[in-house]
């Protein structure tokens, strides 16, 4: 059990496109994220963004008016969620921006958690909530601590050795 793979994090999402240029907009306008480097090795259309830690890919389409077109938003389907820190700001930003998007609200012993789903150019589902509010509980075990609060323990594990260097030196 455990880490089988040795995995660390998520490092990016591979999505492909109908228009590149209109994909890119979208994730740098509406989810802030920054675009950098691509290796120049690749023989195909692409685009790689950053943010939140993670990295977005996307692939230029080669059949663009083959793609499904953009469907009904359903929360049920495939998509990534981020954590966002007010949900009215999202919502607002949201209906500024026209983007249609659908409310949904979990809730669990009492913990609420509030979910905007909507789609990016291609009709890939996004997610923005603020889960941090339900605590994540293994199955096995009892201890209780949000995402965040993980994230940040990892973090704080993998920067000790570096801070104890710096110190020693």
């Amino acid at each position: 059990m455990g880490n089988p793979l040795h995995l660390k994090s998520l490092n990016h999402i591979s999505l492909l496109c109908k228009s590149l240029e209109e994909s890119i907009d979208f994730y740098e306008d509406v989810l802030g994220f920054v675009p950098i480097r691509r290796p120049g090795s690749f023989n195909f259309d692409g685009a790689w963004l950053f943010g939140f830690g993670i990295g977005i890919h996307l692939l230029q389409s080669e059949n663009p008016e083959k793609m499904q077109k953009k469907g009904k938003i359903n929360p049920k389907d495939n998509h990534i969620s981020f954590q966002c820190e007010s949900m009215a700001a999202v919502e607002k930003k949201l209906k500024d921006m026209g983007i249609q998007h659908v409310r949904a609200l979990v809730e669990e012993g009492g913990i609420q958690v509030e979910q905007l789903f909507f789609h990016d150019p291609d009709g890939f589902m996004i997610e923005i909530c603020d889960c941090d509010n339900l605590p994540v509980i293994p199955l096995a075990g009892e201890i209780a601590q949000s995402c965040s609060y993980l994230n940040l323990e990892r973090m704080q594990q993998q920067m000790q050795p570096m801070v104890q260097q710096e110190r020693a030196i």
